[in-house]
């Protein structure tokens, strides 16, 4: 199967190891950041979305309109839109990119961010909410004749766009979670589900949860998978350990420097997480530093469990195995983020992209090659004067 790779779309320099040097939207740092990813191999950037950090939209139609290939994911939070005027949007972006987005709606995972923006709703009435949701913004999309809409949080008559998207029948949706609940509503309305990077046998088991809970929702596929980490590379397994305590000593000085927020979702670093994957990811470092071929925890520790945080340590053939083993879980999405943004994306696009590709392109050739020799053995070669049909009898 094909295999994609997502990076960061950052809006400035600033990351958990480095106080951003100029305003929260650099338009100039944008732009190369993004180009950079283009460049060098990634299939898409995601457009993160925070109660207090540029509007991710806008700056996601900025770099559609001066980059040609580059997809796009576009993080959204239903508490801050209507959908009728979200899948406008939407479709307005995928008209700006030509055909290059997936929306990644977010029902977020603590309550004091999402009452910044005067979101009150508990958890489980935040996924009724994003499910119910996606469908309208899907049906949207699609439907080409007004109609009303009469559901538990959102009520309207007589709507129909006049903007549609470029992909037909609709751009991906993309989602994410680790609890029952979001493994329902993912499972039920995903195309893409997305996970953070934890150990081989634990994401196993999240990918089967996912899996069930699609067929629970009546579906007859299921979503393809995504995971999430922070790789940390070297020319040598010493110097990419050395980089790694060096990482994770500048992490730990810039939350002991005071109070700092997460950039990507705006909760405070001193918060105790609410959300089960973060509180996932703590107990999985609480166990252990090191897991499987490469996985090292103390990063995702010293946020806090601050989303994507766990890291790929090694040298750029270390870290491609370590993500071909998730590729042999059935996982076909690579999100990647360095904590040099702009460096780290050029490295990993330089060194580690081009040895998975290559991988992956040797792997799905032998699996075309077996399933030949399995029909050749099935249905023999007919003889010169034997049809087809008299050899499968």
């Amino acid at each position: 199967m094909p295999v994609e790779f997502l990076g960061i779309a950052a809006t400035n320099d600033g990351s958990e190891t480095t106080a951003r040097s100029g305003a929260a939207f650099d338009k100039e740092y944008t732009l190369r950041l993004a180009r950079a990813h283009e460049d060098h191999g990634w299939d898409r950037v995601l457009f993160a979305y925070g109660s207090g950090s540029p509007d991710p939209a806008p700056a996601a139609a900025y770099i559609a309109a001066r980059l040609d290939r580059l997809q796009i994911l576009l993080a959204h939070r239903p508490n801050v839109s209507y959908p009728t005027f979200a899948a406008k949007t939407f479709a307005t972006l995928d008209q700006i990119s030509e055909g290059r987005l997936t929306v990644h709606f977010i029902t977020g995972g603590n309550d004091h961010e999402q009452g910044r923006e005067g979101d009150t709703l508990t958890k489980d009435e935040r996924y009724a909410r994003t499910r119910e949701y996606i469908r309208i913004v899907k049906k949207i999309w699609t439907a080409h004749e007004p109609f009303d809409h009469e559901g538990e949080h959102y009520r309207f008559h007589d709507f129909v766009s006049d903007v549609f998207p470029v992909q037909q029948p609709r751009p991906k949706v993309s989602f994410g979670g680790s609890s029952p609940a979001a493994y329902a509503a993912g499972g039920a309305e995903a195309d893409i589900y997305c996970l953070w990077g934890e150990p081989l046998e634990k994401t196993a088991q999240q990918i089967e949860a996912v899996k069930a809970a699609a067929e629970a929702a009546g579906r007859i596929d299921a979503p393809r998978i995504q995971v999430a980490f922070r790789p940390i590379i070297a020319p040598t397994e010493e110097l990419a350990w050395e980089k790694a305590h060096r990482t994770l000593g500048a992490i730990r000085r810039r939350r002991q420097a005071g109070p700092a927020r997460h950039h990507r979702n705006g909760v405070l670093e001193a918060t105790a997480p609410q959300n089960t994957g973060s509180q996932r990811l703590i107990a999985i470092a609480e166990a252990g530093d090191r897991y499987d071929r490469a996985l090292w925890t103390p990063t995702a520790a010293a946020t806090g469990g601050a989303g994507n945080s766990n890291a790929l340590v090694g040298t750029p053939e270390t870290v491609a195995r370590a993500l071909l083993d998730y590729y042999d879980l059935g996982v076909d999405v690579l999100s990647a983020r360095g904590y040099d943004l702009l460096d780290d994306a050029v490295d990993f696009g330089r060194y580690v992209i081009p040895l998975v590709r290559e991988e992956v392109a040797k792997r799905d050739a032998e699996r075309v090659a077996e399933r030949d020799a399995e029909r050749q053995g099935a249905y023999p070669a007919p003889g010169p004067h034997q049809s087809l049909t008299a050899v499968r009898g």
